[in-house]
Formats: structure tokens, sequence, C-alpha cells
């Protein structure tokens, strides 16, 4: 990355829209958006991470009057879900912003302030097709023919024709700026969502329209009654709004990263940019399209009956594994499936047969072979090369790779490391060495618990809660946790020195099985 790792870092998800309860795609991204945001503090950043729910506009409203209350009854209870969501999964944010909070209100309208002092907005009149469900407006030429010739969207959703007098927001004034903006290398990735930018900017942009008079859910245009603003123009504010905009944002601004679904990369990296260029406010560093999560290769739906609460799936195999899985199973960027089989199979092979095992008899094996007690040891070139491609592993390969997003690049580093403990523990074969060279034994176990402390302190974004009891096993003081540690090779002598002594270990990854309905 292109920054110094002693910048501060803001790290944001999408906020969610809670016209239904959290799915598996909402999970996927608040876990990613979790592991970034603690790689960046054990790198020792000082690291702002920001969630929530969005919470205006046409498709809560209409949700809402369905179900004969209001749409702020409605987004009360719907956004408890995605709170208990993400502390359910161990989500580490700052802030858990909703839009329906007084300070964003502030903010949003102190944003159209500053785009309508630019001379960015003008009240006319809006003929185009909208879709409620994207709260999105498209053009005719983006439009796809459905059944029965029925208009749809790009997306495949539903599109009605809409007229009523509206604010514009200049958007075609920014044309090139934005153009440049997303040439810029870092800026916009995957490189697939940026060749998508590019050209649907080079076709040329339209002003936008950004405020709706039909229905009254959303933050009041400032000076312009009757009108609220167009929801993607306060939900995008958010990100400024959990800093203290308008007032001082402190130091977290301009944003490190925005990590969002591709399939609103259009608002993030076109609308957004030039809603903020207009109000002469820094643009964001780098935005990050992530791909979908299917269900057994198919897009999760309600009409399907494929849609699966996350929660429900934390419950069965566990928070530390179901985080394992989904970062370990997709290239991150590109779309990926899932299924129960899978996370089972994943999760025991790696997790349970592999790491969790390995600490289990490595501890166990001291323990009962030497009471427990830490001795200094003499290493042999054996010791040296495996502590030689852990620390590789843990230290380089793995940081490197997370820097740059890629998730399951990094835990392949290091599951690399965790099979050459197993090969080393067979090679070595300690429970020999106790009959014919007890000291060898005692250098080959510490020579492991050396290891198991690197391989711990590694992967403590993906599996918080197993990382954090392994290393309480080892008597590894918490602030001894962070990327910074995995330098000192002193360490192990000072806790022989201290008198530490092993307990008999608990186990960290049972085996999971698979429940009789997905056998």
């Amino acid at each position: 990355m292109a920054e110094s790792d002693t910048t501060p870092f803001y790290v944001t998800t999408a906020i969610s829209y809670p016209n239904g309860r959290p799915h598996i795609g909402h999970a996927y991204e608040a876990i990613a958006a979790d592991v970034i945001a603690r790689f960046q503090r054990l790198m020792g950043r000082r690291v702002r991470f920001q969630t929530g729910t969005d919470e205006h506009g046409l498709k809560m409203a209409r949700k809402a009057a369905e179900q004969g209350r209001t749409p702020r009854n409605l987004a009360d209870e719907m956004s408890g879900y995605f709170r208990v969501m993400c502390d359910t999964l161990n989500v580490s944010y700052d802030r858990f912003i909703r839009t329906s909070e007084p300070d964003h209100y502030r903010a949003s309208q102190a944003l159209w302030q500053a785009m309508e002092a630019a001379g960015d907005l003008y009240l006319d009149r809006y003929e185009g097709w909208y879709s409620v469900r994207d709260e999105a407006y498209y053009d005719e030429s983006e439009l796809v023919a459905g059944e029965g010739g029925a208009k749809l969207s790009p997306q495949g959703t539903p599109v009605e024709w809409t007229v009523e007098e509206s604010w514009f927001f200049r958007l075609s004034k920014y044309q090139d700026q934005l153009l440049e903006l997303l040439r810029t290398p870092g800026f916009l990735e995957p490189a697939s969502r940026r060749n998508e930018m590019i050209a649907f900017v080079e076709q040329g942009l339209h002003d936008l329209s950004v405020s709706r008079t039909s229905f009254d859910w959303g933050v009041p245009v400032p000076g312009s009654e009757g009108h609220v603003m167009y929801v993607w123009v306060d939900a995008l504010t958010n990100y400024l709004t959990g800093l203290g905009y308008p007032d001082d944002m402190g130091e977290f601004w301009p944003a490190s990263l925005h990590l969002i679904g591709k399939d609103i990369v259009r608002f993030h990296t076109i609308y957004w940019p030039a809603f903020l260029m207009s109000a002469d406010l820094p643009l964001p560093k780098r935005v990050f399209g992530h791909g979908f999560l299917l269900n057994r290769g198919q897009k999760e739906s309600k009409s399907l009956g494929n849609v699966t609460d996350p929660l429900e799936l934390a419950e069965r195999f566990g928070v530390d594994a179901l985080r394992y899985f989904l970062m370990r199973e997709v290239a991150f960027g590109q779309d990926g499936s899932y299924s129960p089989e899978a996370i089972v199979l994943r999760a025991n092979s790696e997790l349970a047969n592999a790491f969790g095992n390995l600490a289990q008899r490595t501890l166990s094996m001291i323990v009962k072979n030497m009471n427990g007690r830490l001795e200094t040891f003499e290493q042999k070139d054996a010791d040296v090369a495996l502590l030689r491609t852990v620390q590789t592993a843990c230290a380089t390969e793995l940081p490197r790779a997370f820097k740059d997003l890629s998730f399951s690049t990094g835990i392949e580093a290091w599951m690399r490391a965790v099979y050459a403990c197993n090969q080393y523990v067979d090679e070595q074969a300690p429970w020999a060495l106790k009959k014919t060279d007890p000291e060898r034994m005692k250098a080959v176990l510490q020579t492991l618990f050396v290891a198991l402390r690197d391989l711990a302190i590694a992967i403590q974004p993906v599996v918080p809660t197993k990382a954090a009891m392994l290393l309480d096993q080892l008597g590894v003081p918490g602030n001894a946790r962070g990327y910074a540690a995995l330098a000192d090779r002193d360490w192990f002598n000072r806790l022989v020195a201290s008198g530490f002594t092993v307990a008999p270990p608990t186990p960290l990854f049972p085996r999971l099985e698979l429940p009789a309905e997905d056998a």
C-alpha cells in the first residue's frame, strides 16, 4: 500500500439496507472489513472502523406501509438485527452508524449546502426510469428486457417511470476529473470493476436527480420544502458523519478504504467522488468492490428459498470457523460459493486436524513429558529451518497478502507453515525421542511451542477468539501480540525466566459434524 504504516487507517463497509434481515452477503462484507481493521491494528496503526444501516428511501417507506407501521419503527427493529449480527460475528467496529440519527441529518444537509454553494445544484423536472429495489435511476439504454417484454434494470430489478420536480446535481461537470481519478492506480480495485466504471464514464455522464417529492422518509433538503434527498446522497455521507462532519473530522479522513459489493461500485466511484469534489473535500484513497457469495453456486433469493441466516451458520459451526472459511475459501474480489459441507470440510481439515491438533499435541506433550516447565534449549538445523519457514509465512507472506486484501493467499501461506510444523513432528517423532534422547525431545517440543506463538499471532485477524485462547495458553502477554512482536526472538527466554508453566490445553477446534439435514 502507498501509505506508510504510521498513518491512521479508516475502513468502512457499505451500510446495509435494512428492509429485510441480514443474509450471508452482509456477514461476508462485515467479516472481511473486520479482518482488515484487526490486521491494521496489529500492524500498529490507529484504526477507525465504521459500519451501520442505510435507512431512508422509497423502499423502506413502502415496506413499512405494507406492514402498517412507520418507516422509523421498521428501521429501529431491522437495524437492531444488523447490529446483533456484527456483535455475534465479533466485528470490532468503532461506530455502528444509523442514517436516521440527528448528527447524520446535520452532516447530510451540510454536504448539500456545500454542493449548492459550488453552484452544482439546480431545480428541474425529472422524467425517467427508477428502480425502487436498487434506489437507482437508469437511462433507457441501460435497461434490459424481462419476461413479457417488461423493462428491467441492469441488475434485473423492476423499474418504474417516474415524473416529479427534482433537484439535480451537475454530475456531467466532473466527467474529466472522474475519468482521471478512475485511471489512478490503486483507487478502484479489482481491475475488472475499474474498467467497467471507466467505460461507463466515457459514454458521457448525465446530471443526476438528487431529491424526491413523492415521499417524505429521508433527510429534508435545506430550504426546499417538500423535497427529501435522494437516498444515495445521504447514504454516502455516512462516511463523513461518523468522523464528525461538518465539524473537525480529525485524523481519519480521507478514508483509507471503502469496502463495498460490486453491485454498488458506481455510487462509490462516480457519484461519491463527484459530491466530494463539489464540496471541496478530499477523496477516499481506495475503493474495493468484492464479489458475491453464492449458495451452492446460486445467488440467494427469497423466491428460491435459499436465503441463509449467517447467525445460524455461526451457531452451528462456530464464529471463528465461519470467519476462517469465508476468508480462506474465496479469492477476495471474485464471486465465491459456500455450503455447509464445504465449511465442515475446510474447518476439519485445516483448523481441527492441522492447526488445532498441532497445538493440542504439542502442549499436551510438554505437560506430560516436561511437567509443563519450559527450558532454554539448543537448536539444531532442522529446528532453525522450521522456525525460519514459520517466520517467513507469519511475518512476511501473510502480512504482504493481507495488505493487498488477498486473504486466501495469505492464509494459504500460513497453512503451508502449519503443514511444515506437522511434517516436522512426524520426522522428529518426539514420542520416540522420549526413550532415546529426552533432551532432544524437549528441544523439538519447544521449537514447536515457539512456532505456535508465531502462527497464533499471525492468524489473529481471522480467528480472533481462538487465537487469543492459544496465546493465553502459551503465556504471551496481551501487549506482545502485534505483528512487531514476531521480530522479537528473545521472548521465549524471558518466558522461561519468568517461571511460566504450560497448563493442560483446551482443544481449540473440535471436529465439526455435518448436520443431518445437510449430510
